[in-house]
């Protein structure tokens, strides 16, 4: 028995059904996407541990900072360098070893110290490597990245 309230009711309820079942999709979505960037990070994490993340990224940025000065403004430039083609070479080549150590970690000790000589290299060849920030940065991600090492299992035993 249908009363002529209630038959309102259900045809209100009958057009809206279908816009109500999308918004209902709405948490669903915003849980999966919530669970792909939790997912995403916990890969993230496992790999930052599992390999010299926190040197390769100084390398890196200190390689692109010498690249980025090798060809300044004229009024910028102290040491040219042959032609500012060296800076780009060890630019490079510091951007270089710092990405490799990432893709294979049992390297990380031989493109951490070439790393860190082509840094160096870079306060000759290419405006003061940087003007000293691209060098600074490039030698602390070399140096981080040659002493990296796993981490190691606990035996369970607590040293007294």
């Amino acid at each position: 028995m249908l009363t002529a309230r209630t038959a309102r009711t259900a045809g209100a309820d009958g057009a809206d059904g279908a816009a109500r079942a999308a918004g209902a999709d709405r948490p669903a979505r915003t849980a999966r996407a919530a669970g792909a960037v939790l997912a995403a990070w916990r890969w993230f994490r496992a790999f930052r541990r599992t390999r010299p993340f926190w040197g390769g990224l100084w390398l890196v940025v200190g390689g692109w900072t010498v690249l980025k000065f090798s060809l300044g403004a004229i009024q910028l430039v102290t040491v040219t360098g042959f032609n500012a083609l060296a800076g780009y070479l060890v630019g490079g080549g510091m951007m270089l070893c710092g990405l490799i150590p990432l893709v294979a970690p049992g390297q990380r000790v031989t493109f951490g110290l070439i790393g860190t000589v082509l840094a160096v290299v870079s306060l000759v060849v290419s405006n003061l490597g940087g003007f000293l920030a691209g060098m600074l940065l490039g030698i602390l991600g070399g140096a981080m990245t040659a002493g990296w090492g796993p981490r190691r299992k606990s035996t369970g035993r607590e040293a007294t």
